[in-house]
């Protein structure tokens, strides 16, 4: 009988640990979505469906797994972050992405931004300054399967001529002017979302390449990281 009770006891712990192993945070990216990204407005159902797909806990250190789903920006190391899920919302859906579009990343971060843009276009190429985020990164997309992203350790500033022009580009570090290396890289028809300005309070532009020229507005007073180069210069 106590042997059978010790089984029991076994089995039961069991079960739990494979429980919260096997946890997928459903629930918490539903609530996610309703509650900061459509409450805020956004509305394009391809940039909701993705985020509700992406399982933004995989993408974060294990110390702050329980706060993936929450209204915040997370630290990823190296003074890095992974930016807050309604930033990651508006600025996918400003891109106006189609099926058929390639876009560049800059500042692949933990990746999760580019696997929301994987789940809506049809390939993503990401830089990131930092070897350990970009290596990082690109185990967790890789291990999520996704063939659609090429991530590259690089400096984001000069863009990605070898697969240039792209449909649309994204910038998730601030520099204190757009490069024009990444105006040089955008497709005719395309569009550029990007903080720009000093620490502290930025703002994030929309470009939109029209007949051979830009034009440009500002969206949005945002705060992300800084630009940097290889030896850690702000742009």
């Amino acid at each position: 009988m106590k042997l059978l009770l010790i089984l029991s006891l076994a089995l039961s712990a069991s079960c739990v640990s494979q429980n919260q192993s096997s946890m997928d945070y459903t629930n918490e990216r539903l609530d996610m979505v309703n509650d900061q990204i459509k409450a805020r407005g956004i509305k394009d159902k391809r940039v909701l469906e993705a985020m509700v797909k992406v399982p933004r806990h995989l993408f974060v250190p294990e110390p702050y797994t329980k706060n993936a789903y929450e209204d915040t920006p997370l630290p990823i190391g190296l003074d890095q972050t992974i930016s807050q899920p309604y930033i990651v919302a508006f600025m996918t859906e400003a891109l106006m992405l189609k099926a058929t579009d390639k876009v560049l990343e800059i500042g692949t971060g933990s990746g999760y931004q580019a696997a929301i843009l994987a789940e809506i276009c049809d390939s993503v190429y990401t830089i990131d300054i930092f070897k350990q985020l970009a290596d990082r990164a690109e185990q967790t997309l890789n291990k999520l399967l996704y063939k659609n992203i090429r991530v590259k350790h690089g400096d984001g500033f000069q863009g990605w001529p070898e697969y240039a022009p792209f449909d649309a580009i994204i910038v998730t570090c601030a520099p204190s002017d757009i490069p024009r290396p990444l105006k040089e890289q955008l497709a005719e028809g395309g569009r550029m979302i990007i903080p720009v300005g000093d620490s502290g309070i930025q703002q994030l532009i929309l470009l939109v390449r029209k007949n051979g020229r830009i034009m440009q507005e500002s969206v949005l007073p945002v705060r992300f990281v800084p630009m940097i180069d290889e030896k850690g210069k702000s742009y």
